[in-house]
């Protein structure tokens, strides 16, 4: 028997619940002792978000909730993944702000030195992290299996890429959303993790995913939104706070159309835009349920945003407004005949028979629609959109049948479950809806018939009823044990006035 305390001991819950108790406390401990650094008299800091004076408390109260949860409980939080990834990023952002009062005891009670634009960027973080905290474990409970990004598609295939998990490293978040929207290695993907690791904690979280592609919508030209917006645009501002936006753009005030934008700090996943009226003054807006870019373009249409940071040349943000053209699939007039003799259409997905196709799934080109794409958590696909009869076709051709065999779809479908996340196995079968047509009496005389003779003057069946009668296809087979680690291979899975200004209906304030 192993001796006590030794690697082979038997750590019943109270020796293991200790383990997160005591990085709990030791990171309520330091959060307490920067509280009384902040709250120096002299320090001065301005009531206005992200402020630390509310943040440290809010975030000490809300630790306190999740530390008051039963054992059971803090373990399972534990064992989730994202937690302790929390507590040490806390602990380390906690010493990095300290160690700020300590360095320079003179330059951190300074208006505009560099210890404290240090102290205003880490602020920002620590409200993202609290942010990110209360969304993901809102009542001391692990809800991050259940957080549903904005964007349907974004939801897809986060789910169909790491199922119930809500954070991952940074480098399996990189090789997973290669798959889907490459980005060149370097510079570039430095950028991109930059811009969405919101809490400088080398992870991505589902949260800190849905604040990227709100921020960057719509799904199928994310990363092409992001360079125009946040890699190229000169108006894009990191890291700054309401007050530093007004200081940016205060030398601008004779140049009325001046504008800067960055993202929210009290509303995570929406853009604020900063820029000079008319009457020199300096206001804020944040645009409501709509592309960052086309709330750029309608303002520089009526005159509010002219001059990015004040420069004269104001990028043409027009081509963002038209779908990437792989992403667009044209029906033929007979394929639309075809379905319309069947009582269908082209753009029904053949799965569900009730929404309309909008993926494509790679590198077979089944097309389906999201709801079903996320029942059967594939991974390896493209958003698309189906164009009508008479449309412009800017992909290539497309085959007559267009792989609308349903069997066929399925089976793909159940192939690319199979090779997918581990996890995945133990999820159920989407359900196939019924097909009332099939619903017949068998025939009780197994002695084939011959096909019926139609006379010359009369029509014959219609020659796509095999279409409609065709067998319904089985579910997918339940897997087996996993394999072991050597037959395996490697892990491929790896957030005033006119419009830009007329349809903003908030002031932001933070």
């Amino acid at each position: 028997m192993a001796a006590a305390g030794g690697p082979g001991a038997h750590r019943g819950p109270f020796a293991w619940g200790a383990v997160p108790r005591r990085s709990l406390d030791k990171a309520l401990q330091g959060l307490e002792k920067l509280q009384r650094l902040v709250e120096q008299p002299g320090l001065g800091l301005r009531n206005s978000p992200p402020c630390l004076l509310q943040l440290l408390p809010q975030t000490r109260q809300h630790l306190l909730l999740i530390r008051g949860q039963p054992v059971a409980s803090l373990n399972g939080l534990w064992e989730a993944g994202y937690f302790p990834v929390y507590i040490n990023n806390l602990q380390h952002k906690t010493k990095q702000t300290t160690k700020l009062f300590k360095g320079d005891p003179e330059g951190i009670f300074q208006e505009g030195s560099a210890s404290r634009r240090k102290l205003t960027k880490l602020s920002l973080i620590f409200s993202h992290m609290l942010g990110e905290l209360r969304a993901l474990i809102p009542d001391g409970q692990d809800r991050g299996n259940q957080y549903q990004p904005n964007q349907p598609s974004a939801e897809a295939f986060w789910r169909g890429t790491w199922g119930t998990r809500s954070l991952v490293p940074w480098a399996e978040f990189q090789a997973g959303l290669q798959q889907v929207h490459p980005v060149a290695p370097g510079p570039t993907a430095g950028a991109l993790r930059a811009t969405m690791d919101l809490t400088c904690s080398d992870h991505i979280s589902i949260f800190e995913f849905d604040v990227f592609t709100r921020l960057f919508q719509p799904w199928p030209t994310l990363l092409r939104n992001w360079t125009h917006l946040a890699v190229t645009h000169p108006a894009y501002v990191a890291f700054l706070t309401y007050d530093e936006v007004r200081a940016r753009l205060q030398p601008y005030t004779s140049k009325p159309g001046s504008y800067v934008f960055r993202l929210s700090c009290t509303r995570l996943g929406q853009w604020a835009i900063g820029y000079v009226s008319r009457d020199g003054s300096i206001l804020q807006t944040i645009p409501q349920d709509r592309p960052l870019f086309l709330a750029l373009i309608e303002g520089h249409e009526e005159g509010f945003y002219l001059y990015p940071d004040g420069k004269n040349r104001n990028p043409d943000l027009r081509e963002l407004t038209e779908p990437m053209p792989q992403n667009r699939i044209e029906v033929s007039p007979d394929q639309a005949q075809l379905y319309s003799q069947m009582g269908s259409t082209f753009q029904l997905c053949k799965i569900c028979a009730e929404n309309d196709k909008d993926v494509q799934i790679q590198p077979c080109g089944h097309l389906l629609c999201s709801s079903c794409l996320t029942a059967w958590q594939i991974q390896g696909w493209q958003e698309i959109r189906i164009e009508p009869p008479g449309g412009r076709a800017v992909a290539g051709d497309q085959e007559d049948d267009d792989l609308e065999d349903v069997e066929s779809v399925l089976q793909e479908l159940a192939a690319l479950r199979e090779v997918g996340h581990p996890g995945l196995s133990e999820l159920p079968a989407p359900p196939v809806p019924p097909r009332l047509d099939l619903l017949q009496p068998s025939n009780p005389d197994p002695t084939p018939q011959a096909p019926p003779v139609h006379p010359l003057d009369q029509p014959g069946p219609d020659p796509t009823d095999w279409i409609r009668h065709r067998p319904l296809p089985p579910h997918p087979r339940p897997r087996g044990p996993p394999a072991s680690p050597l037959s395996q291979r490697p892990e491929e899975f790896s957030g005033g006035g006119g419009a830009g200004v007329g349809a903003v209906t908030a002031l932001e304030t933070g």
